[in-house]
């Protein structure tokens, strides 16, 4: 841990730099083409994690062109990770991101795709948005477990929106997120889980040293033909293998988890 007065240093430079990227959306997304909003949010994004003091490690390629990515979830740092590495890419999330003040103007601008988990039908309609913008080209991004982990376990995959990659036939890549501090493998102060509130979680994560999120851009795989049932649990198979290589998937820990809000 670090002392609160540097702690609350990072946190008014974050507040300032997100008020700088909602200033540029605001002023400029409107003028500016697919490319320059991209640089942006890739800017935006690295700096954030930067004045967070969370250090980026990268192995591997996203693909260009139209992708399916799919993550592990662990913390609302995810998106803002990607984004560094990838900021072309198209998250699926859930619709109550809306109501986060300032926040979703941010998100908004990376072109969200929204989904309401209160509605069973919805999830039909966000697999035809996704299909869409699959077959355009894009990339979109999802986290199939649908809530977060604490980084110490991987959940099962769902595998309704992985309808979309088999519909567009485009690959699926994995992707894999893991958060260390020193001396521990996962970082308790960037888990989000249970009551933790984000006003919580921002704190916890500026009063902690040295967090690391490492991002593991996995080999794609093909979807021809594909089971999504099957394309699941495959895909958490890749994930889990990269999370713990030493560790036979079988034995992939895996325990309940509920994402705040």
């Amino acid at each position: 841990m670090i002392r609160w007065p540097l702690a609350a240093w990072r946190l008014l430079r974050s507040v300032v730099h997100g008020a700088h990227g909602l200033t540029i959306v605001l002023l400029r997304f409107h003028s500016i083409d697919a490319a320059q909003r991209e640089a942006y949010i890739q800017w935006w994004a690295t700096k954030m994690l930067r004045t967070m003091g969370i250090a980026l490690r990268v192995e591997g390629t996203p693909r260009a062109g139209g992708t399916l990515m799919v993550l592990n979830h662990v913390s609302w740092l995810d998106i803002m990770a990607v984004h560094a590495v990838c900021p072309h890419a198209r998250f699926v999330s859930k619709a109550d991101v809306r109501q986060w003040p300032l926040v979703s103007r941010l998100v908004d601008a990376a072109g969200t795709l929204y989904l309401e988990r209160e509605r069973k039908r919805d999830a039909l309609r966000v697999v035809h948005l996704m299909a869409s913008a699959l077959t355009a080209g894009e990339m979109v991004a999802v986290f199939p477990e649908g809530t977060t982990s604490d980084g110490r376990a991987l959940l099962p995959f769902h595998a309704n929106l992985l309808q979309a990659a088999i519909a567009a036939d485009v690959p699926v890549q994995p992707v894999a997120l893991r958060y260390t501090e020193p001396g521990l493998d996962w970082s308790p102060s960037v888990s989000w889980m249970g009551a933790t509130t984000l006003v919580h979680s921002v704190w916890a994560i500026a009063c902690t040293r040295d967090v690391q999120v490492e991002i593991s851009v996995l080999p794609a795989r093909s979807v021809t033909h594909a089971d999504r049932r099957a394309l699941a649990q495959r895909l958490h198979d890749d994930i889990a293998a990269a999370l713990w290589p030493n560790t036979a998937a079988d034995a992939v820990p895996s325990r309940a988890a509920q994402t705040p809000g």
